[in-house]
């Protein structure tokens, strides 16, 4: 009882801090937040116990900001303090990339901790979904991924235990699209349950409850069955990648007016349309 009691003392504690560092930031740059989570490694459901917390953001201006020839920053980064990473992005780019298919966008609208949904914006772009999710897009996203850690961290004799979830999950995520045909869920005991052949599952569980137990998974010896599954699905990506489907064609229209909706309900203003 006592642990529990302490791990939802340290929930508070950290919700308390990112509120505090998102009003900061708020009055700091005179924006908006319109919603902020947890992404990577605590959200995907394998971090570490010293994992910082990679707080995301989505936030809107002012609508005279808006109103300018200037090509302006449509980004916002911090160091990481104590622990706490937090980056943003501005609305309209967040609705330019819903509109390519952008899988950490998608995966933030998706994350299983919300630090803060202050307005009807988030809502409504999960509600938006379908008619914009592109399969191949998202799979050639993951796939990039995949290759670039399994070249950077798998190949050698040693390796760095813990690349492993950094290769497996957006090769579920690839397996979860080719089969499903939607966005990959973020927890990676979904994608696991449902994606990972029955002979990988005690050995992919056994190094992620050593993972969560704070074992740091350091350098090893390489894992050949997981490797080799690994080898196999990334050579069938690149092969099959082609014959994905695109996905819908975007309605940029819709997205005008959740961008005009969302500046009404953050500022009281409404721009007008042409």
């Amino acid at each position: 009882m006592s642990d529990f009691k302490d791990l939802n003392v340290l929930k508070e504690l950290i919700q308390r801090r990112i509120d505090e560092l998102l009003n900061r930031i708020e009055g700091a740059e005179r924006v908006r937040i319109v919603y902020a989570v947890e992404s990577g490694s605590r959200a995907w459901g394998f971090p570490s116990t010293d994992s910082d917390w990679d707080v995301r953001f989505v936030y809107v201006r002012p609508i005279d900001w808006y109103l300018s020839i200037q090509n302006r920053r449509d980004v916002l980064e911090f160091p990481i303090d104590d622990g706490l990473d937090a980056s943003g992005w501005d609305l309209r780019k967040a609705l330019q990339l819903f509109a390519k298919s952008n899988p950490p966008l998608l995966e933030w609208l998706r994350s299983p901790l919300i630090y803060r949904e202050a307005l009807s914006t988030a809502k409504r772009l999960r509600e938006l979904f379908a008619h914009f999710f592109s399969p191949r897009s998202c799979m050639h996203h993951y796939l990039h991924m995949a290759e670039g850690n399994y070249r950077e961290y798998l190949q050698r004799d040693t390796v760095w235990l813990k690349k492993y979830f950094y290769v497996l999950r957006p090769v579920l995520a690839c397996c979860w699209i080719e089969r499903h045909g939607s966005m990959p869920p973020m927890e990676f005991t979904e994608l696991m349950d449902d994606q990972l052949p029955s002979h990988l599952r005690e050995p992919v569980a056994g190094l992620l409850a050593r993972k969560r137990a704070g074992d740091e998974l350091e350098e090893g010896p390489r894992l050949l069955q997981i490797n080799d599954f690994l080898e196999a699905k990334i050579e069938h990506f690149r092969d099959s990648l082609a014959r994905v489907p695109t996905g819908p064609r975007p309605d940029f229209a819709i997205l005008d007016l959740v961008f005009r909706d969302c500046i009404v309900e953050a500022w009281g203003v409404r721009p007008t349309a042409d």
